[in-house]
């Protein structure tokens, strides 16, 4: 399959270190293919293909690459074990994680693919690959989705001024994965950072504010719902002994969610958050949004939180784990404000602990970590769940068929 022309841009560029900001399915794990061989094809030379955890390498590369590799003929032996393939020619590639970036001191390397390389840290390159580059004077592909303006947006911006060094930036689009349809559902759906960080790759600073699309006068609101016997309540919670929180809420037809009550237990445990649910709402449907870690933490009894739960007849929606912090964040600022204008979650004034916690919360400064410090992440991680899991975010998925047969595209 050909490359894009945003695609063999970055492949014909000869710059020894390329930098590349591209939005999500750009086509990653194709033009790492395409980069890969064009180095292993002249003999006895070693590669590595390296992403941020042993997970990632396995499932986004390791599939693809020996089916490249073994169509061209070019195989001597697969390790499986190592995630290695020797060639005929001498030539090795290797995956590996930036995880734990010190197994990977003392190799030589004639060149290096750093994929999704705004979530690892900045010592696998400074400290581990660099100096494996050097012998050989070897050249490396950053090729990543940016991640706040961390180390990656420097070395972009400082790669304009080095020499040998080059910065591109293409969106999503451009990678010819995805089409502009699809963009533009996607658009509807994040808020505007969002979307510009996944889908236009511009790198977005989150200092300040975590969930800065929140604001009083569209987001605080009292409206008339009448809860009856027949009414489900979403409940998102939290699992702590210090405080145990539950933020709960009606969802409409539309999918629009209003919490309409909160539930704040210092020095407790799930039974007693249970029995509070249940005296204040004796005849309703619960279906709750809890922390995915409580299949199997304990806090109070030999049972786990989610099996407390179930004996008090709550039906659960939760996955095997929880989404990451950063989908979870982002899904809960869309629904305060979409980039299109829509607004999917709004809050009772009497939720005054909600309010608080949603509006307050900060990054680290100069991170994009939330700052537990103030207590104001429980609450917020409870809605969180419950959001994310009603309107997650969305990652479209290109034709497998009519690109890689069964293989994803990163």
């Amino acid at each position: 399959m050909p490359l894009s022309t945003a695609q063999k841009q970055i492949f014909d560029d000869t710059n020894r270190f390329r930098v590349v900001s591209a939005g999500r399915r750009f086509g990653k794990t194709f033009l790492s293919t395409w980069e890969i061989a064009r180095v292993a094809r002249h003999p006895g030379k070693n590669i590595y293909y390296i992403a941020p955890t042993y997970r990632q390498a396995k499932q986004i590369m390791w599939e693809h690459l020996k089916e490249e590799m073994s169509k061209r003929r070019w195989v001597s032996r697969i390790n499986e074990s190592d995630l290695s393939i020797v060639l005929v020619n001498g030539s090795r590639i290797s995956l590996r994680s930036a995880e734990n970036f010190d197994s990977m001191r003392g190799v030589s390397l004639d060149f290096a693919v750093l994929d999704e390389a705004a979530f690892m840290k900045p010592e696998t390159w400074n400290e581990v690959v660099r100096p494996a580059l050097s012998d050989k004077k070897g050249g490396a592909l950053f090729i990543t989705t940016p991640k706040g303006r961390n180390w990656i947006y420097d070395l972009w911006n400082n790669a304009k001024m080095y020499p040998d060094w080059a910065s591109s930036q293409f969106t999503t689009l451009d990678g010819g994965m995805v089409d502009a349809e699809e963009i533009e559902a996607a658009k509807r759906e994040l808020d505007e950072k969002t979307f510009r960080q996944e889908y236009l790759a511009t790198f977005e600073s989150y200092e300040g504010l975590i969930y800065y699309n929140f604001a009083p006068d569209r987001n605080v609101k009292q409206k008339q719902i009448e809860i009856t016997p027949k009414t489900v309540l979403h409940i998102g919670m939290d699992f702590n002994v210090t405080p145990l929180v539950a933020a709960i809420s009606v969802v409409d037809a539309q999918n629009n969610i209003h919490i309409v009550d909160e539930i704040l237990l210092n020095g407790s445990n799930t039974y007693e958050m249970c029995e509070e649910i249940q005296r204040r709402y004796p005849n309703n449907r619960i279906w709750a949004y809890p922390d995915a870690s409580g299949q199997a933490r304990k806090t109070s009894s030999i049972q786990s939180d989610h099996n407390i739960m179930k004996q008090a007849g709550f039906v659960l929606k939760v996955g095997r784990s929880n989404p990451a912090v950063q989908d979870r964040i982002a899904a809960v600022n869309s629904a305060l404000l979409s980039t299109s204008g829509d607004i999917k979650l709004t809050i009772d004034p009497k939720c005054k602990n909600v309010i608080k916690c949603i509006s307050n919360q900060v990054y680290k400064e100069g991170t994009r970590v939330p700052d537990k410090d103030g207590q104001l992440d429980h609450m917020n991680d409870a809605v969180g769940y419950l959001v994310n899991f009603i309107h997650p975010i969305r990652q479209p998925i290109p034709d497998r068929k009519q690109h890689y047969g069964r293989y994803s595209v990163y």
